[in-house]
């Protein structure tokens, strides 16, 4: 019996297994990053087969390091960025073309033609979402008429669609012999295609798309056995699938409705549960399906998604060359005492919640000859801390929900000066755990609760500890002001593009 459980956590740069203890502790990790594919402006792809043998690697690497066998895991889950879209050959494994993005803008035109007269709510009472590039339904569409053969071979069911949840599970459970083609209720729910009160494909939306329902994977609850692994896991039950962000919501045991956790990566993700019951949105948010147990109804969730914010950093590396590591952000942004009033609002591929504007590109404004390379790191760093607090403004009016406190978790999270300044753009104490890979950890927690390695809930509960609190400290007045500010920099963003 394994005295582990193990979680691959397939991220927009890179891939990590790592491997858990029952107090939720780190016994292994390996990890590794993948290229990003820019074919032209707002497009970014990756190839699946480079993910793919990234997370075999990481796999043997991590239990070798450790000095563990498959053996000795009880349990493993998924999770994974998530709208990310691959094609590939049911009877070769072969992706049919490199992977689209979730970053990806280039469903843009089509949208606008499925939104003509309906507008962009046209499948938001059934899908929770609005048309949006974002979502990987549209870009499978766009795969099929835009690669010469694939419409041929989707139509004589030779290919199939999935998020990248379905294309490592169908490998890792057998690939041509016999892999299981599942997805979970978290990635269907992103797909534009899922009816979130049936947890079933729409018909007529799939239709719309012209998808051939052959394609489509079995929708699975996040929390069940699926099936053994082959390969370097051979023999230990993949149990758990979820997408990232739902990942970090149950890594941070937000089981009950009212509490939301904040993760901070490649872009920035606020989800707060809310319970048995799809809240729809008015405000800009997505609802999403939070979990489900197997055998049990789903949880629901209200999501905001910011398409930038580590992002945002790695641009001031790569694009700009004002820092040299990440890392070098923060004390750059500390040499200064304040923004000098500049605002950076990274709309480089539109904004996403609550805008929603595809039309809307980057904007650094209010620069003057007393600005410097303190004042840029700074406004990217409070970009971040702004861009969450209009989400959450929009989560209290959609819910009614007003929050005690924000748990928060990812790469970002180590920035004392971005979570400082987020509790105080936010007026409520901002909280990190210990173990702040919540996502990776969410995934371990759904794998080793359907296996029993943990009783339930409040099992998983008493691993949380407290690794970090802030508490706001700006008065409201000025915290108003910068609002403003950002405001009003926001929408002179809008109607570039």
């Amino acid at each position: 019996m394994g005295r582990y459980v193990g979680a691959i956590d397939q991220g927009t740069t890179s891939t990590r297994f790592m491997v858990f203890d029952h107090s939720g502790g780190v016994v292994s990790v390996a990890q590794r990053p993948h290229g990003q594919v820019f074919p032209r402006a707002g497009w970014v792809e990756h190839d699946a087969h480079e993910i793919l043998d990234n997370t075999l690697a990481v796999v043997v690497e991590a239990l070798s390091s450790a000095g563990l066998t498959a053996a000795d895991l009880l349990a493993v889950g998924i999770t994974n960025q998530r709208e990310t879209t691959v094609l590939w050959d049911r009877h070769t494994g072969e992706a049919a073309h490199n992977a689209i993005v979730w970053q990806d803008t280039r469903t843009s035109e089509m949208l606008e033609h499925l939104a003509d007269g309906p507008g962009p709510d046209r499948w938001r009472a059934t899908t929770g979402l609005p048309l949006a590039p974002y979502f990987s339904g549209p870009k499978a569409s766009w795969l099929l008429e835009n690669v010469e053969g694939l419409a041929g071979q989707a139509a004589s069911g030779d290919l199939l669609f999935g998020t990248v949840d379905s294309w490592l599970v169908w490998h890792l459970t057998g690939g041509t012999e016999g892999g299981r083609h599942v997805t979970d209720v978290t990635n269907a729910s992103r797909t534009l295609m899922m009816d979130l009160a049936s947890l079933g494909w729409d018909a007529d939306i799939v239709e719309a798309l012209g998808i051939p329902a052959s394609m489509l994977p079995e929708i699975v609850p996040s929390v069940g056995r699926i099936g053994e692994m082959k390969g370097p896991l051979a023999g230990v039950p993949l149990s758990g699938v979820l997408g990232d962000q739902q990942a970090a919501l149950f890594g941070q045991t937000a089981f009950s409705p009212g509490e939301a956790k904040n993760t901070y990566g490649t872009g920035c993700f606020m989800l707060l549960n809310t319970g048995a019951d799809p809240v729809p949105s008015t405000h800009g948010l997505l609802t999403t399906v939070g979990y489900q147990l197997a055998g049990e109804a789903p949880v629901y969730a209200l999501e905001g998604s910011i398409a930038v914010a580590g992002a945002l950093v790695q641009w001031l590396r790569d694009g700009l060359g004002i820092i040299g590591e990440s890392s070098e952000v923060e004390e750059m942004a500390r040499s200064v005492d304040d923004n000098g009033d500049v605002y950076l609002v990274p709309a480089f591929s539109g904004l996403f919640a609550p805008h929603w504007r595809s039309d809307a590109r980057g904007l650094l404004m209010g620069l003057t000859a007393f600005s410097n390379r303190g004042h840029v790191a700074r406004a990217a760093l409070e970009a971040t801390a702004f861009q969450t607090r209009e989400v959450l403004d929009a989560m209290r009016a959609d819910s009614g929900v007003d929050l005690s406190s924000l748990r928060v978790d990812g790469g970002m999270v180590v920035n004392e000066l971005l979570m400082q300044f987020q509790a105080d753009v936010l007026g409520v104490p901002v909280v990190r755990p210990v173990v702040e890979e919540t996502t990776a950890l969410g995934a371990a927690y759904a794998a080793g609760l359907a296996e029993g390695y943990w009783g339930g809930f409040d099992d998983l509960r008493a691993n949380w500890q407290e690794g970090g609190r802030w508490e706001p400290t700006l008065p409201e007045g000025e915290r108003d002001a910068l609002l403003a500010r950002w405001s009003d920099a926001v929408t002179r963003t809008f109607d570039w593009a």
